[in-house]
């Protein structure tokens, strides 16, 4: 955790030294982007709930705010819609205390977990506010290369987890001791949000091309990614997995 403070201290002092030396060459540039997120969960320790996790796709879009100090480098500040999550096809986990407990029967168990055979697809969506810096490379007076990268923080909205598919339930992972004599539905949507920690920080960067329609305006193109440094579930009995994603957006830029 000491590493990950540290991190993030370091990078906005760099910012702040930057900023300073460079304050009276800066102007300002707002504007909005939107374009899609490719996001997955990745699992740690053995922790069936964690596994199994394959990418998704999102909307991400945002408000964009650009400090810009000189030639080479700026500041940037975005507002994001970030959705999250993952699927998974096949072999599912349950938490059996969980299953129980939608059953409405004691969840006093020794079998921590039961297995079943569907689809499941976690949509998370975080408000997202990344801190960038932006190094700027001009290829001609229209065309600018760019590439940024810096911490971000983000606040969970809503989660949900849609369960589909019809299949019985087993008590071992190889799908072989089923409970029922016959098939269940798993058609479902459950609930995350309150299963989930509200707050998540991470790293993010990109890079892309800004195309100059005129002096004041531009229309920049940005292929990025993110990655949560926090576990997101608050127990780990429902898994231990870390949010991330890729994404491409196409956004407008103005100078006030």
């Amino acid at each position: 955790m000491y590493k990950k403070l540290f991190f993030v201290v370091a990078f906005l002092a760099g910012c702040v030294f930057i900023t300073n030396r460079s304050l009276a060459q800066s102007s300002f540039s707002l504007g909005l982007k939107a374009g899609i997120g490719i996001p997955n969960l990745k699992g740690s320790g053995d922790n069936p709930v964690s596994k199994g996790w394959s990418t998704r796709l999102g909307p991400y879009a945002g408000i964009v705010g650009e400090l810009q100090i000189n030639d080479r480098f700026s500041l940037q500040g975005e507002l994001n819609y970030s959705s999250q999550g993952g699927k998974k096809d096949g072999t599912l986990a349950i938490p059996t205390a969980q299953f129980l407990k939608y059953l409405g029967l004691d969840t006093t168990v020794t079998i921590p977990y039961i297995y079943t055979d569907g689809k499941s697809e976690a949509k998370l969506n975080y408000i997202e506010f990344p801190l960038l810096l932006k190094i700027n490379f001009s290829l001609s007076e229209i065309f600018t290369f760019f590439i940024n990268g810096g911490p971000y923080a983000s606040y969970l909205l809503n989660a949900k987890n849609v369960t589909k598919g019809s299949s019985n339930i087993y008590f071992d992972e190889n799908l072989t001791q089923p409970i029922f004599p016959v098939p269940v539905s798993l058609d479902q949507t459950a609930n995350l949000t309150d299963d989930l920690k509200k707050f998540n920080f991470g790293v993010q960067g990109g890079l892309g091309l800004s195309f100059h329609l005129s002096y004041k305006s531009k229309v920049v193109l940005t292929c990025g990614g993110n990655y949560g440094l926090v576990h997101i579930q608050k127990d780990k009995e429902t898994g231990s997995n870390n949010t991330g994603a890729a994404s491409f957006t196409l956004g407008y830029m103005i100078e006030l």
